[in-house]
């Protein structure tokens, strides 16, 4: 009882004292004002990333050059939650179609490994390390598929400058090496290959400390490989062969086949209406429908008078967040292998039925019944008006633990996010792509572009998109304060793969929420909680079509940067 009468006592102080500066304009939480430019913008989780992004800008490429440039540097800046070895997920609003475009770069399972496997190895869930959970790393042939359709420059100026500083070096910052510091050992303690090789004795036997330069030159070479020889060298030559070989040895099923065998897929965007703006979505398998759903059940209130950060907000957007989550845990998959029900699942009238379920107190839910995971996000825009959100990930941070030889990179552990239990719609199958959790958005008024944006952090990515689009729209936040303003995530309930809990979960908030405000939850029946590094980062980059100007933001969080010029 005493630990939590302090626990509630340190809540209440960092809520009082947690907002350090006094800014003369706008809201108090804000860390800075909008980053302002006409002729193109980028904002990344990386300030060098994002000075690639402009410098291709600035030299005649378009926003699809500058993001793949950019999204290659944070491979290498960012080990520790994205690079090669993962997926991508990109909306692209083009400026000269006016239309948006979706891309799914999601890598499948493999061919030679079935669901009896698991059984007979008494597994219940599939391994979050190891070679298991790999499946096929889809981000290269995401690359080549945005290049194809959009790009302007040669892929070989295009990586070039995340080539010169995986060759030559760059100071690692703060939070990346706090993250690169815990991951690298905990991979090691577990006897994973070519760990050391790959991170620490290419930079002189110890790991980089914040400011240190760090170097990577398996992966510069690897880019050069891409550079040089497409995405088939990835896929097809001598790339895919050693990636194979080393998931053979460790006892895992990846084939050259399976690698030969990917591609992307060009998919339509979805999306809902929230008071006259048009939210975008890429359909499963990823989750952003579930942010969609939760706009179709808030939507219903009237947040004009209901007040940010306020019991009342908090309480409806969990239970909006809970319902949507029952049914992302029945109905998100591949949809090459379930008939996902978009159509009623975005429903207005659907929207309805589930706002109804919602009481004064913390509820627990089923799906609806209906006929029929770290990170990095990325936005970018061109001064002919087109504009990249892009996400992309190895998700667990790092990813499997499993680092091919002298590649320079990390494969992703995504197939750890299928169901082992049969009938369910994120079943384990050979061949399919998990469910997914990075998702990137788009919001369009009067069919013109508005915002490009995302929130990183596994479950809480709908969440924070759905706060995002409340406090620009509800609650008249700027660009920045939309992104600086206090969050909170809901964690429990039904999960895609299989798993759920049998209480009402809990909302954990960031200092930036009152105490007034949890103490109101709490008598509504909330278990309220704190967590460090659940509530995303974002980026964003918005469009004033009066004024021919983009605005940029980004968040202190981690250590993003938006520029324009």
């Amino acid at each position: 009882m005493r630990k939590y009468f302090y626990y509630l006592l340190s809540v209440f102080l960092f809520s009082q004292y947690s907002n350090a500066q006094d800014r003369v304009i706008g809201k108090s939480f804000a860390t800075r004002s909008v980053v302002l430019g006409q002729n193109g913008m980028a904002a990344t989780s990386h300030p060098l990333a994002t000075q690639i992004a402009l410098d291709i800008l600035k030299k005649g490429g378009n926003a699809v050059d500058a993001a793949i440039a950019a999204n290659a540097a944070l491979g290498l800046m960012e080990p520790t939650g994205c690079g090669i070895g993962g997926d991508l997920f990109a909306i692209v609003w083009d400026g000269k179609t006016q239309k948006l475009y979706g891309l799914n770069a999601s890598g499948r399972s493999p061919k030679g490994l079935s669901l009896d496997y698991f059984k007979k190895q008494r597994l219940k869930k599939i391994p979050a390390f190891g070679p298991l959970p790999v499946s096929v790393p889809g981000t290269v042939d995401g690359w080549f598929e945005l290049h194809k359709k959009f790009g302007s420059k040669p892929m070989a100026e295009i990586l070039a400058p995340a080539i010169d500083y995986a060759e030559n070096g760059f100071p690692l910052t703060q939070l990346i090496s706090w993250y690169l510091n815990r991951s690298v050992p905990f991979f090691q303690s577990k006897d994973f290959p070519n760990i050391a090789d790959t991170y620490i004795n290419q930079n002189n036997g110890e790991l980089p400390e914040e400011g240190e330069i760090y170097k990577n030159p398996y992966l510069a070479n690897t880019y050069k490989k891409i550079a040089k020889g497409g995405r088939d060298d990835f896929y097809k030559g001598g790339i895919a062969k050693t990636i194979a070989e080393f998931i053979k040895n460790q006892g895992g099923f990846l084939s050259v086949k399976d690698l030969a065998l990917h591609k992307s897929e060009w998919v339509e965007p979805v999306s809902v209406n929230y008071r006259g703006y048009d939210v975008w979505e890429l359909p499963p398998n990823g989750q952003g429908i579930a942010a969609l759903q939760m706009l179709q059940i808030l939507k219903g209130y009237d947040f004009s008078k209901i007040e940010f950060g306020s019991a009342k907000h908090l309480h409806v957007f969990t239970e909006a967040k809970k319902l949507a989550f029952e049914d992302r845990a029945k109905y998100y998959a591949d949809m090459d292998f379930f008939d996902v029900p978009l159509e009623e699942l975005l429903s207005d009238e659907y929207g309805e039925e589930r706002r109804k379920e919602i009481g004064k107190r913390a509820g627990k839910y089923n799906a609806g019944e209906i006929s029929a995971g770290e990170t990095i996000y990325m936005t970018v825009a061109d001064k002919e008006g087109t504009m990249v959100s892009l996400i992309q990930s190895n998700y667990r941070g790092m990813g499997s633990g499993m680092v091919p030889p002298k590649l320079g990179f990390m494969l992703q552990d995504r197939g750890e996010l299928f169901s082992l239990k049969k009938g369910q719609a994120n079943t384990y199958e050979p061949g399919k792509r998990p469910f997914h959790t990075i998702i990137p958005a788009f919001i369009t008024k009067d069919g013109k572009p508005f915002v490009s944006f995302g929130v990183m952090g596994g479950d809480f990515q709908p969440q924070g998109h759905t706060q995002i689009v409340m406090n620009l729209i509800d609650f008249g936040m700027n660009l920045q304060e939309a992104g600086d303003a206090p969050r909170w995530d809901h964690t429990g309930g039904a999960s895609p793969t299989g798993e759920r809990t049998t209480n009402t979960g809990m909302i954990r908030t960031e200092s930036g929420i009152p105490y007034s405000t949890l103490r109101s939850l709490m008598g509504k029946g909330h278990r309220i909680g704190t967590a460090r590094g659940v509530y995303g980062g974002y980026q964003a980059i918005m469009w004033d079509e009066k004024n021919k100007v983009y605005h940029g933001a980004s968040e202190s969080r981690k250590d993003g940067h938006a520029a324009g010029y």
